[in-house]
């Protein structure tokens, strides 16, 4: 039952969960991070018996991972097999969402069904599969590339999750300007400094007991990681005590050559642990002692702002949306250029009080990003368009 039919009833919002299916990646961590903070109990309470009240219904292809949290908190879960996650979305979708119970449609994956039979929002990260097809497998591009106009022209509402992605989507998609919303990403409050005996046991566990410099990210061309592996080797080169690298990431996207690269680093004192759970990749932020990110292209780029809520200072690129997450908090590098990387990290690490004030300056930009304050401004969106 609609919000503007004059009922109590809260609206059904129908949340296509297929980024919470395989190992969490960026999108997965926005999906469930956002969820858990529209269907908390004190939410639920401020906005009881009021227009902004909703209910919550997933959908995917196959189970979701990890379903308990979520039909704890009351979303209720359903499957309609589908051999591929775009065939259930252009063929099952639709009629389950024409089946009478459903008012508003919710894609965290920048796309819509070709019909699509209720009004429907969508979140779209970032633009890579228009702007960087060749980080994209052709899979990866052929379940979103023949989609995505026609899903922004039909969509009521359109959620970039940065600025420097609504100027994006302003730029290629003109017609959707005025239905874009910007709605930024929040970090998780368990993102906090570690204690210093934490911090001790995590360095030592890695042979690094003066700290680490520390990278996550997917292994695939956009996050740059090949000049991060270059100016780093050059320091090394230059002072065999400079700290070890720790990479975290699953290997992604053309990346096998990559691989046998961070293999002949290791004996330099490269360490690539792969993909972590979230109490690992806490453990990790928190014992750095610094963090780098030198991607080529974010529509947001969380990871930059999970290590500045741990106290970590950062090192990122001075493009896309990098510069409006880490404003003045952290030392802002071309990304194409080696030598500035190298030279900010040597900064970093050399000078204690510029590395100090950094982490000071991150963890108080940081606390002004919340998924609560994003879980508000979703709920504004979701009245828009319904209204």
């Amino acid at each position: 039952m609609s919000l503007h039919s004059g009922s109590h009833h809260p609206a059904t919002v129908a949340v296509d969960l297929r980024a919470l299916v395989p190992e969490a990646t960026g999108i997965g961590v926005y999906t469930r991070a956002l969820l858990a903070e529209l269907t908390a109990p004190e939410r639920g309470k401020r906005t009881a018996g009021a227009a902004g009240a909703f209910r919550y219904l997933g959908l995917s292809q196959r189970p979701v991972r990890e379903p308990a949290p979520l039909a704890a908190a009351g979303v209720a879960l359903e499957t309609q097999p589908a051999p591929l996650g775009v065939v259930w979305q252009q063929t099952r979708l639709p009629a389950r969402l024409a089946a009478g119970d459903v008012d508003l449609f919710w894609s965290p994956l920048a796309t819509l069904p070709w019909r699509c039979p209720v009004p429907a929002v969508v979140t779209v990260h970032d633009l890579t599969a228009l702007l960087f097809p060749e980080a994209h497998t052709a899979r990866v591009r052929w379940s979103i590339l023949p989609f995505l106009g026609r899903s922004l022209a039909a969509a009521r509402r359109v959620v970039a999750i940065s600025r420097a992605t609504a100027d994006d989507l302003a730029f290629h998609f003109p017609e959707a300007r005025d239905r874009v919303r910007v709605v930024r990403n929040g970090v998780d409050p368990r993102f906090r400094p570690g204690d210093p005996e934490a911090i001790a046991a995590t360095r030592a566990a890695l042979g690094a007991p003066r700290g680490y410099l520390l990278a996550v990210g997917t292994l695939e061309p956009r996050k740059n990681l090949p000049t991060l592996l270059t100016a780093w080797e050059a320091l090394v080169a230059a002072d065999p005590d400079f700290p070890p690298l720790v990479l975290v990431g699953a290997p992604g996207w053309e990346s096998w050559s990559f691989r046998r690269r961070l293999a002949a680093l290791a004996p330099l004192g490269l360490r690539h642990l792969g993909h972590v759970d979230d109490d690992r990749l806490l453990a990790l932020y928190q014992a750095a002692a610094a963090f780098a990110y030198p991607s080529l292209y974010e529509g947001f780029g969380l990871p930059v702002l999970e290590a500045m809520a741990c106290g970590v200072p950062v090192v990122t690129s001075d493009v896309s949306s990098l510069p409006e997450v880490a404003g003045d908090a952290a030392l802002l590098v071309d990304p194409r250029d080696t030598r500035a990387l190298a030279h900010a990290l040597r900064r970093l690490v050399e000078d204690p009080a510029l590395a100090a004030d950094l982490a000071a300056r991150g963890r108080a930009r940081a606390a002004g990003f919340g998924w609560d304050r994003a879980a508000a401004g979703m709920e504004e969106v979701f009245r828009e368009a319904l209204g």
